[in-house]
């Protein structure tokens, strides 16, 4: 009976007004009406209507309910001030729909860092669990596919901590490993060989700060900007650092790395697994999910394809070679395994599986000629 109840409540035709007062419905539906469009897709089998500020759906009662969730976030994020985007749309119904108890506005809503106009804010729902872990835990490490905000945000926090003088300096850094290119000997002073490696972390800081002030802060050790290698043999105190691409440190520079933490210091560790650069592929990221996955104050913050905030098809494009990876390993499984049975099957036979090159001739006698049936024999 209650099967037929909820089958009933489905189907059942359902008409709901919604009021968004002390909105601009600009900002709430978009340019010319875009992120309308994108609410229609979320929920195609509900039809929405806009009349002045008063929004109408129709459709069966459980469909309309979803979308009345969906729209009444958005007005509250409106009315909170905040810019709304297509993939803050689609985030929110996500989010809605995965029912985790969690809000979309108050997962979206939180701005980390306010910078030239434009808001730091965490985009999906994992990345809002990332930068609380940050606030939670000493050492952090962002893992995930490209596009998922592992360096910005954690460079967001950095500046964020800096600002609000919680550390004293902010240090990010990364190995200078080439990415699958041999650049050979570059031109110039020490600085100019290793800006290249370093360019993505200078970028970010320009964006979240004022380009004028950077250099500033560089100048007097407050931010400071380093190749992996400087960090060797130094005690980082009340300090916010970032190790960005680090899937591409061995074991033993990522343990020389976490060893520099002291006392009132912060860090992050950003990279992607699927994604490394090192010649014998031995990561030190890989490595330090096994060793120190259950040490307190330690948190891992795994990023998937739905928390990629760069254009779709960069989701699609992780998600198609995550399948292919997985592919790739199955294959290799079971080649091992059916070497493995066959080891052991010609372990318990004692027949090797093949002979040498000799195993068909006669033994020679102790002259070194072979036995009478041999064509060679010695003189009389």
């Amino acid at each position: 009976m209650a099967d037929s109840a909820d089958d009933a409540n489905a189907t059942e035709h359902a008409v709901d007004r919604i009021l968004a007062d002390g909105v601009a419905m600009v900002q709430l539906l978009g340019p010319q009406d875009r992120l309308l469009r994108v609410v229609e897709r979320e929920h195609p089998d509900v039809q929405v209507h806009v009349r002045g500020n008063e929004i109408t759906l129709t459709g069966a009662a459980a469909s309309v309910a979803r979308a009345r969730a969906l729209v009444d976030e958005l007005i509250a994020m409106a009315r909170a001030g905040q810019g709304l985007e297509p993939s803050d749309v689609q985030t929110s119904n996500r989010i809605l729909r995965a029912d985790t108890g969690e809000r979309p506005s108050d997962v979206l809503g939180e701005a980390i860092l306010s910078s030239r106009g434009r808001t730091i804010r965490p985009k999906t729902l994992g990345q809002k669990r990332y930068v609380d872990a940050i606030d939670e835990n000493t050492i952090v490490f962002g893992i995930g596919p490209a596009g998922t905000g592992k360096t910005y945000l954690a460079m967001a926090k950095a500046v964020q901590a800096l600002q609000r003088k919680e550390v004293d300096r902010i240090i990010l850094t990364r190995p200078a490993v080439e990415a699958g290119e041999r650049l050979g000997f570059l031109p110039g002073t020490l600085t100019d060989k290793i800006d290249p490696y370093l360019r993505p972390l200078y970028d970010a800081l320009n964006e979240m700060m004022d380009p004028e002030i950077v250099p500033k802060l560089m100048a007097s050790g407050t931010i400071e900007v380093a190749p992996l290698a400087y960090m060797r043999g130094r005690t980082l105190n009340n300090s916010f650092v970032v190790l960005d691409e680090a899937q591409n440190t061995t074991p033993e520079q990522m343990k020389m790395f976490l060893t520099r933490l002291g006392f009132g210091t912060h860090m992050v560790v950003t990279g992607d697994i699927t994604q490394v650069d090192l010649p014998q592929g031995a990561s030190g990221l890989r490595l330090v999910t096994r060793v120190l996955k259950d040490i307190d104050d330690i948190h891992f913050a795994m990023l998937t394809s739905e928390d990629v905030v760069r254009h779709s098809l960069v989701g699609r494009i992780v998600d198609a070679y995550s399948v292919y990876d997985e592919q790739r390993l199955a294959a290799r499984r079971e080649r091992d395994e059916a070497a493995e049975f066959a080891n052991r099957a010609e372990r318990r036979s004692g027949i090797p599986r093949s002979g040498g090159p000799r195993d068909h001739l006669p033994p020679r006698d102790s002259r070194g000629h072979q036995g009478p049936h041999g064509t060679q024999r010695g003189r009389s």
